[in-house]
């Protein structure tokens, strides 16, 4: 059965952050095991997308009735705002509320699911004072930033298979680990268990192999972006990153929203980046975007077992998606359908704006002071909960839905 409530779901309160002009695409389906089926946010309750695209005779209800967002994904940017429109239209215009109303569910009946079949991952490290405060931290004689760091944005290819969708629990990976007063490594869970705040960027259009994506062809390409968590085991990525990236320390899960929001619902919240500091080469080179930027002004806020622990803003990251996108294909690396890239750890300049446990504990050696009992990083059992909000056309919010996860001790 459809949503049914003494209200009238498409009678939202005056300032909803998932009102009509965010409208976030998610997979939902009635039950676990249930058929999956693309959904819209609109309030507390979902829209069967494809059902009142066919109800509606609309010439999208094949894009939207689907059991993934991947062939939306893959239809363009045309497609992608013709759709908006069209479902802008669904829930505001009172003609079609009668045919719209029976397919909207109450949100709290249905079982969320991961959105779209991920192709490749690649996270990069584009806060500089994320960066500046790890450097600081290890490298405490040396220059906090090593020199590469302010001409490209670095990153690393992760593990694809093991993004999961929000509410997903989060098994304590195993792995090698040495500490400095180890004679010789051991294996066993994590002891130094991690978050990592970030923003995911969700790729619709490919590429081609041996070409590259310029920066003016980053909303040509991007359809929108979500709240990402990369849990991270910083014992294992210790003592394996020498002298290569990160691998077991991060492939073991990497949270994601149930929910992606197009770019076409942030347009007011689009910022400048902060003032580069380094002549960048021309193919990052944005200095002439002024008047097209591609930072977005997120507010972040997340929590440890219901308790705010951190605010990072994402306003401040030193480099934007489109040249994350920009230096991820430079080399001819192909893009495809479904691809996501992730911001890296997202904080500000004070200490209640760092976005990761490793930095607001000073690795451990500052535990929290939470109502639950200390923490230096996560205890089997903890929550993470991340939510965030931008500002939206004429002053109202534009919700970004949350991404949330529990430890859960060994298998």
């Amino acid at each position: 059965m459809a949503g049914t409530s003494e209200h009238t779901p498409l009678d939202l309160p005056e300032g909803d952050p998932f009102g009509a002009h965010n409208l976030p695409y998610g997979v939902f389906s009635e039950g676990p095991d249930g058929e999956r089926r693309v959904g819209v946010r609109l309030g507390d309750h979902v829209l069967d997308a494809g059902a009142a695209a066919l109800a509606l005779g609309s010439p999208y209800a094949a894009l939207l009735a689907q059991p993934t967002l991947n062939p939306l994904l893959a239809a363009g940017r045309t497609a992608w705002s013709d759709v908006r429109r069209a479902l802008t239209a669904w829930v505001t215009v009172p003609a079609h509320r009668d045919t719209v109303r029976p397919f909207l569910h109450p949100l709290a009946s249905v079982t969320l699911h991961l959105p779209f079949e991920v192709a490749d991952y690649v996270d990069f490290y584009a806060s500089e004072n994320h960066a500046s405060n790890l450097g600081r931290l290890f490298r405490p004689d040396e220059e906090p930033l090593k020199p590469n760091w302010k001409h490209l944005p670095v990153g690393y290819h992760g593990r694809a298979g093991t993004v999961v969708v929000s509410g997903t629990d989060v098994v304590r990976p195993s792995g090698q680990r040495k500490g400095p007063a180890d004679p010789a490594p051991v294996f066993g869970p994590s002891v130094r268990l991690d978050i990592e705040t970030e923003v995911g960027y969700v790729v619709g259009v490919p590429s081609a192999q041996g070409t590259s994506v310029p920066l003016a062809s980053y909303r040509d390409h991007v359809f929108g972006i979500c709240l990402l968590n990369d849990w991270s085991a910083r014992d294992i990525q210790n003592w394996e990153t020498v002298p290569l990236g990160p691998h077991l320390g991060k492939s073991f899960a990497t949270s994601v929203s149930a929910w992606i929001t197009p770019l076409d619902a942030l347009d007011a919240a689009r910022t400048a980046p902060p003032e580069r500091t380094v002549p960048l080469l021309p193919y990052l080179d944005d200095t002439d975007a002024t008047d097209d930027p591609a930072g977005y002004d997120l507010r972040i806020t997340v929590s440890l077992n219901g308790h705010v622990i951190s605010e990072p803003p994402f306003s401040g990251m030193y480099w934007t998606g489109a040249q994350m996108l920009a230096h991820m294909t430079v080399n001819g690396a192909s893009l495809r359908t479904g691809d996501l890239y992730g911001s890296g750890t997202i904080s500000g300049t004070e200490e209640n704006e760092r976005g990761s446990l490793i930095e607001m504990t000073w690795n451990g050696q500052r535990p929290l002071e939470l109502p639950d009992g200390k923490r230096g990083f996560l205890e089997d059992g903890d929550v993470v909960t991340m939510t965030a909000w931008a500002p939206g056309p004429g002053g109202v919010r534009v919700g970004l839905g949350e991404v949330t996860g529990r430890v859960v001790g060994h298998r």
